[in-house]
């Protein structure tokens, strides 16, 4: 009979919470369990007076239900009880008896009422120290009977927990009440060597070098590596992730505690290790009182505002409080989707004036002109450019139009209406460029190096890909992994730098700011990374193991190393060590005008070839690769 009572009491309430005034009553009824326990040992010869134990019990309940109201002991959920329910319980039981014995104190007094129907001082505190231990007994058994009860149903995962701090113990905690798997703690393990041969809920915390073995795993079956050390440093994450996922582990992580939902963490808020965790790197530190008083009030306007880099340019200027930012590009429905999260994030509410949204095309001279004349910018970060490489390799007209011609326009309108600094966004792909692309980009930085202005300052930025941005290779194997697979790389030995978009922006910010005009700078990309290897912990991280990797060959334009620098070309520091001084090749104006225009004649007959054979006249270091272009280097 019992048994079918508990089970219906479950299951009615296995997704919900029970009613307070269920646990009021429960609460009352050990109140009264307790009162009668201690009134059997109180009583001599074991006789009752009905009537004193009567009004001995309601003193009891009256002073028990009163303070259970006045501090809410009934409110919390029996299966999330903690620390702070049991300090409730304690104060809740601790003042009936002050109260009762201060009553008992003035009846002896004034002798107010019969001193048989008061409660003793023994019985005071025995009853309501006893009341204090059922009602805590009573949620330590709820807990065990719903824990048990779902477990038994639920895939048991071993797990290890690294961080023995705080962040730690709240993620166990967290994982005991996940209502979708039982995780079972291995063990904790921590870096700081006194935790050592300690203990956290009855669970050991070991040394890595004992717990990060095959070994270890093996024997406890552990299946799960669970990072709970919220401020933990990108590299030193990125070694225990590696390690783990060397071992067959699946990794996750507990998100900064400023992400956790209302300041309080739950299991569901455990997150993936996700490949650019892997990938990033320490965060950057830089001194922002260049970059303030470069943009404070003034007019900038960020071209490819709707793209990858575009946007989030426009996030950081938008913190330095411009006087009127102009957001211009030619997609959409992407600058509608930064429309919407600036003019309503909460963030950036106080610059919702200053916001101006432009749909133009660069390579439109004329609307370029009344964009200028309008909003007259102080300074442009260009951002705007094709970009990806198989497209551009078959339609080199466009590719030049844009990132070639579109920069001209700017760069001759921003001397025209006297910005003060041109910003240009370049890529490494410029630099001994193989393909259409990367040539327009470098015909790009040469134009505006060759530009001589008294009052414009022209700047060029160039690093490698950046994690995340829009078409690049870690979407893409995000989407073939989400339909079963394969993985597709061009060739098993490619290898590319990669940055972290705000990153990227960071430096882009700090190095305009630090230009004096005539200036290429090169950022520090960190160590190459093989892709074929960024596809491998990429599986690892989905945890299916099953997924192949595909070579596909080198796509037209394609080559397997990138670089930062030609190899006629070096650095200088600069006051950042992640920012250096590109020492280039210098054209002249006259030349660059007169070969450009040669270009722009040719561009009119929409001869792929002749466009690309002036591409190679102007950029000599441009030697395709698998393309059909390569045969116009035979011819040379």
């Amino acid at each position: 009979m019992f048994k079918r009572i508990l089970f219906f009491f479950v299951r009615t309430y296995r997704h919900a919470t029970v009613p307070q005034i269920f646990v009021f009553l429960a609460d009352l009824l050990v109140a009264t369990g307790v009162f009668f326990i201690v009134e059997l040992f109180q009583t001599q010869d074991n006789v009752w007076n009905p009537h004193f134990v009567a009004v001995k019990l309601i003193e009891v309940l009256v002073a028990s239900a009163g303070c259970f109201l006045l501090i809410g002991t009934h409110k919390s959920i029996i299966r999330h009880s903690g620390l702070n329910d049991v300090v409730k319980i304690l104060i809740a039981c601790v003042i009936p008896i002050a109260v009762l014995c201060t009553i008992n104190i003035l009846n002896n007094q004034y002798h107010l009422i019969d001193y048989r129907i008061m409660l003793g001082y023994r019985e005071i505190v025995e009853t309501f120290f006893l009341l204090a231990i059922g009602m805590i007994t009573m949620r330590l058994f709820a807990q065990r009977i719903y824990n048990d009860y779902f477990k038994k149903r639920r895939p048991t995962i071993n797990i290890i927990i690294y961080g023995a701090g705080a962040a730690g113990v709240i993620a166990y905690n967290a994982l005991q009440q996940d209502l979708r798997n039982e995780y079972h703690v291995v063990a904790f393990v921590d870096d700081d060597p006194s935790k050592a041969h300690q203990t956290l809920n009855g669970i050991a915390v070991m040394d890595r070098h004992v717990v990060m073995t095959e070994r270890f795993v093996t024997k406890n079956d552990v299946s799960m590596l669970l990072i709970a050390i919220p401020s933990i440093r990108t590299m030193h994450k990125q070694a225990i992730a590696n390690k783990a996922l060397e071992l067959g582990l699946t990794v996750k992580s507990v998100p900064h505690i400023s992400l956790w939902i209302n300041g309080e963490f739950n299991a569901n808020q455990i997150e993936d290790i996700k490949i650019e965790d892997l990938l990033g790197r320490d965060s950057i530190q830089l001194d922002n009182t260049n970059v303030i008083n470069e943009v404070t009030g003034k007019v900038i306007m960020v071209t490819g505002a709707a793209g990858s880099i575009g946007s989030e340019i426009c996030r950081q200027l938008i913190q330095y409080h411009p006087k009127q930012l102009i957001m211009l590009d030619q997609a959409e429905s992407p600058m509608y989707d930064l429309q919407f999260e600036l003019r309503n994030g909460a963030q950036y509410k106080a610059m919702v004036d200053r916001m101006v949204f432009v749909i133009a095309n660069i390579k439109d001279a004329r609307r370029m002109r009344e964009v200028y004349e309008h909003y007259r910018p102080q300074i442009i970060y260009h951002a705007a450019a094709y970009k990806h490489v198989p497209f551009m390799e078959e339609n080199p007209y466009e590719s030049v139009y844009v990132n070639v011609f579109g920069t001209k326009n700017l760069a001759d309108l921003a001397i025209e209406y006297g910005a003060d600094k041109f910003v240009m966004i370049s890529t490494d792909k410029a630099v001994n460029p193989t393909n259409v692309m990367g040539t327009t980009k470098r015909m790009a930085e040469i134009y505006i190096q060759s530009r001589k202005s008294e009052k414009t300052h022209f700047i060029t930025t160039r690093f490698g890909n950046v994690l995340g941005s829009n078409g690049s290779v870690i979407p893409l194997f995000k989407k073939q992994l989400a339909q079963g697979g394969p993985l597709t790389v061009t060739h098993r030995d490619i290898i590319r730098y990669f940055m972290t978009i705000p990153e990227a922006c960071n430096l882009v910010l700090e190095a305009s700011a630090m230009g004096k005009g005539d200036d290429i700078f090169v950022f520090d990309m960190g160590q190459p990374v093989k892709i074929y290897d960024m596809a491998q912990r990429m599986i690892q991280l989905s945890g299916r193991h099953n997924i192949e990797i595909k070579e596909v060959g080198l796509r037209p334009g394609e080559k397997l190393y990138e670089e930062l620098l030609a190899t006629k070309e070096n650095t200088i520091p600069t006051y950042h060590p992640k920012i250096m001084h590109a020492m280039v090749r210098q054209y002249e104006k006259e030349e660059v005008n007169k070969e450009y225009a040669e270009l722009e004649e040719i561009l009119s007959t929409l001869d792929d070839m002749k466009i690309v054979a002036k591409m190679k006249a102007i950029v000599p270091e441009f030697v395709s690769n698998n393309s059909v272009y390569c045969q116009l280097d035979k011819e040379k």
